[in-house]
């Protein structure tokens, strides 16, 4: 059974940029915009740049619809990528190292069964066959693969054995959950024959590749990897405190939390991490080096950072335990009209009730009204999200689930003791996702507030958290879909905001605090959220309910 019903976006920090390549500005689905972002993404493939290619594809499905082309692309640069990843994280070396063969067997058959109990969607066993052979395929490409596992093997006879593979792996004729397992274990023996692999390594990369295919949320979690989702949920980690990207060879820090280790050492927004431990990301990669970072509490990493206008300066910065805040910024940001503010980050266990304490330390600043900040927010835990709306709605449907087993199907309900009353504004943005659709899709079918910005980002799936027997591993599952209260599906669709305000490039997240705290000009969402506050109290203001700000 899985823990916990997560719901949190995973992918890479959103970058509509690298280097010089950028997505079409009004790109419309036709031969030439479709061809135009293949060859930009093909760019960053052969750099070998495959997070940043998988992150480019996918803003350009999200934000511009292209076809099945660019979405194949999406789906092969998620494979490499996890490669990399996969093989850059200890835990999942260490499984590669000391796991048997019937461990790993075990293991597999563990995650189909998983697949065919809880999945959203009936699996086709042939697909998911086909899929732990092109996952095997891709892996065979990737040097990271070769050097853990084909030491000192000719790349010709790779070729032959990555065509003997395609040719003799009878994927098409598998039809249960066994002769998945069967295939996997067939195509070990054959890579371990004529190439020498462990065949745990070849079984992992089935695992790993079948739920990969799924859809875009579910994954095989490493041991690691199932520790940090973990911590995601209670809200603290041990680490540096960093939100890192991978962009241009370098790691860009996109936010450094206040009081932090990496906030202590003087890293900020903006920043980039060059090296650690003196060995340069471009070199060793930007998946290793981030890796590097990871260690126990009370160790020490050396990185070398670059900022704007600055040389590159060596810090020492010591791994410590962090906590996330998940509702930021609190303050009265309008004082003549007592308009509130604070931001929410991730939907955390302790969310709700931080969100309370933070409406109390406003209601005694004077509040009356309440602009809550949803932009960039990835999702979290669905539970939060719904014991948060209930804050402030009545009564009636917050979210209903549905899923391919009657007992994913769940129609939350609002309880009517300890709502708030206090006129409300919530800012989305094409980032803001998961949970925080269905809190933007709450408020804004109940007519209990206004909703402003641009369209959310269309997650409505439902993710849950399956621990597994072998190795300390776990599996992320789509188990169901959401719905917001009027029976509106979100995925794809996202939340159409009541004032929507079209932006040419989204602030600075340092920039914007400083914004926030000085006042909301420069912030054309922030503007736009005052003057919906205003209205709400019944002061004179702007009354368009579409805003053009470029």
């Amino acid at each position: 059974m899985a823990i916990a019903l997560l719901l949190a976006l995973v992918t890479l920090a959103p970058a509509t940029v690298f280097g010089q390549i950028r997505i079409p500005d009004e790109a419309r689905i036709d031969e030439t915009a479709v061809r135009e972002v293949l060859a930009n993404g093909e760019q960053l493939e052969r750099q070998g740049r495959w997070g940043e290619a998988l992150t480019f594809y996918e803003d350009a499905l999200r934000l511009h619809g292209f076809d099945s082309s660019v979405q194949r692309k999406a789906n092969l640069a998620r494979l490499h990528y996890d490669v990399g990843r996969r093989y850059t994280d200890q835990s999942f070396v260490r499984s590669v190292q000391t796991m048997t063969r019937d461990d790993a067997l075990r293991l597999y058959d563990e995650v189909l069964k998983k697949i065919q109990a809880s999945y959203v969607d009936s699996p086709r066993w042939n697909e998911v066959s086909r899929e732990g052979v092109k996952q095997l395929d891709v892996a065979l490409k990737e040097e990271i693969f070769s050097r853990k596992n084909l030491q000192n093997v000719d790349r010709n006879r790779i070729e032959q054995v990555r065509r003997l593979l395609n040719e003799n792996v009878n994927w098409q004729g598998v039809t249960t959950p066994q002769q998945a397992v069967e295939t996997a274990n067939y195509a070990a023996e054959l890579m371990w024959q004529n190439l020498g692999v462990s065949p745990t390594a070849t079984i992992l990369e089935f695992a790993c590749g079948t739920a990969a295919s799924l859809d875009p949320y579910t994954s095989f979690l490493t041991q690691d990897q199932l520790t940090e989702v973990y911590s995601q949920i209670e809200g603290n980690f041990v680490g540096l405190g960093v939100e890192l990207k991978a962009d241009e060879g370098n790691l860009l820090i996109v936010h450094a939390i206040d009081g932090s280790p990496a906030h202590q050492a003087g890293i900020r927004s903006g920043d980039r991490i060059v090296a650690v431990e003196g060995q340069q990301t471009e070199i060793i990669s930007t998946e290793k080096a981030a890796d590097m970072l990871k260690g126990p509490i009370g160790s020490s990493v050396r990185v070398t950072i670059l900022s704007p206008g600055q040389p590159a300066r060596d810090l020492q910065v010591r791994r410590d335990r962090v906590e996330v805040p998940s509702v930021d910024n609190i303050h009265i940001m309008d004082h003549e009209s007592k308009i509130g503010y604070l931001k929410i980050t991730s939907f955390q266990k302790n969310t709700p009730a931080d969100l309370s304490s933070a409406l109390w330390k406003l209601h005694r600043d004077g509040m009356r009204a309440l602009v809550i900040d949803l932009r960039g927010n990835p999702g979290g835990l669905l539970t939060a999200s719904v014991d948060m709306v209930d804050l402030f709605v009545e009564q009636g449907t917050i979210v209903s689930t549905r899923g391919r087993n009657a007992r994913e199907d769940f129609d939350y309900t609002a309880h009517m003791p300890g709502t708030w009353r206090v006129p409300l504004v919530v800012l989305i943005d094409s980032n803001s996702a998961s949970a925080s659709e269905i809190f933007a899709g709450a408020i804004r079918d109940h007519r209990r507030g206004t909703v402003v910005g641009q369209r959310s980002y269309g997650k409505g799936s439902v993710q849950g958290i399956f621990p597994l027997a072998t190795g300390g591993t776990g599996l992320r599952l789509t188990t169901a879909k959401f719905f917001s209260p009027s029976g509106r599906a979100i995925s794809r669709n996202g939340v159409t905001p009541d004032v929507s305000v079209r932006i040419a490039a989204k602030p600075d997240l340092e920039e914007m605090k400083q914004a926030f705290e000085a006042a909301p000009k420069g912030d054309p969402v922030m503007e736009a959220g005052v003057v919906a506050a205003r209205q709400l109290l019944g002061v004179p203001g702007l009354s368009t309910r579409t805003q053009d700000q470029r």
